[in-house]
Formats: structure tokens, C-alpha cells, sequence
């Protein structure tokens, strides 16, 4: 979970807003902030090589594994609609989504059930932070608006698939009505 753990230093980074010379190049806080929210999202991947070869799969892992995405994706979010880089309509689609697939969890897990994350929501995770990581560089308004439009897409069809996917974990027990 060395992702959580770097999550502050990334944020001092971006807030500080400082530059300095090293070797005659001008190198800004916010580009060494990407660097370090670049090997938080790398180590998401060893972690997860590392689990499956080593069969470390475990409860924990499914459960932290999501939660240590959000708060490294929703850190660089919240600082991107801070300087206008993105509009926070798009952040609270994703927190609404969120918030309703970890419900889903809850509801699961209150049944014996642990629901891992879905494949499309990966390729969420992957499209998000590939995104979060071309927005701190310059871009064309077509290219932000362009990196939203996947960012809004991938979380929209990813949050449907999770829901009609675990349907079942909503139903009502007739015997508690």
C-alpha cells in the first residue's frame, strides 16, 4: 500500500508550487509531483504482479486495492478543479460512482460476499490515471477536453457493468421487509 503513503508527498509538491535549477534545467514541484503520482500508479501494478504469482490474493488486498486508487486518483482530481484543469461536475460523476460500487460492496460483504473490482473497472483506473498524468503537461483544449470525455465514459460504462454484474447482491430480503 505504498501508494497511500505517497500520497502526501505528491500533495505537498502541488501545493508548495516551487522551482528550482539542477544542472542548468528549471525543474517544477508539479512535474516531480507527476513523477511520484507515475510510481504510486506503477507500484499498483507490481503490487498486483506480485499477487497473483505469489497467490498473495486476499480479502484485504481486494478491499485496499480499489481504496488506495480513489484516494491517489481523487488527490490529483481535487487538485486539477483547484487550478481549473477540471471541472468538478466530472470529479463528482466519479465520487457518485464510487460511492455506489463501495455500497455495493458494503451490502456484499454484510452477505459473506467479497465482490472484486470488475475488469472494466480497471481499464478505468488505467484510463484515469493515464489522463491524470497528460494533464500535467501542457495540452490543447481538445486534448483535456478529450481526456474528460474518457474519464467520464469509462466511469459511466464501468459503474452500469458493476451494477448490472452484482444485481443480485440488491435484492431485497423478503424476510426483513
Amino acid at each position: 500500500m505504498s501508494r497511500i503513503i505517497l500520497i502526501p508527498a505528491f500533495l505537498v509538491l502541488l501545493y508548495l508550487d516551487f522551482e528550482f535549477v539542477l544542472f542548468g534545467i528549471t525543474i517544477k514541484s508539479h512535474y516531480i509531483a507527476m513523477g511520484i503520482f507515475i510510481a504510486a500508479a506503477l507500484t499498483d501494478v507490481a503490487d498486483g504482479i506480485v499477487a497473483r504469482t505469489k497467490n498473495q490474493i486476499t480479502d484485504f488486498g481486494k478491499f485496499m486495492d480499489p481504496l488506495a486508487d480513489k484516494m491517489l486518483t481523487f488527490a490529483a482530481m481535487l487538485w486539477f478543479v483547484e487550478v481549473g484543469v477540471m471541472p468538478a461536475w466530472l470529479v463528482l460523476i466519479v465520487i457518485i460512482r464510487d460511492f455506489m460500487v463501495t455500497g455495493i460492496r458494503l451490502v456484499a460483504a454484510a452477505k459473506g460476499r467479497v465482490v472484486a473490482a470488475a475488469f472494466s473497472g480497471k481499464i478505468k483506473t488505467v484510463v484515469t490515471i493515464i489522463c491524470l498524468i497528460a494533464m500535467f503537461l501542457p495540452l490543447y483544449t481538445w486534448m483535456l477536453i478529450a481526456c474528460w470525455v474518457l474519464i467520464g465514459v469509462t466511469t459511466i460504462v464501468s459503474g452500469v457493468e458493476y451494477f448490472l454484474k452484482n444485481k443480485d447482491i440488491m435484492k431485497l430480503d423478503k424476510r426483513n421487509v
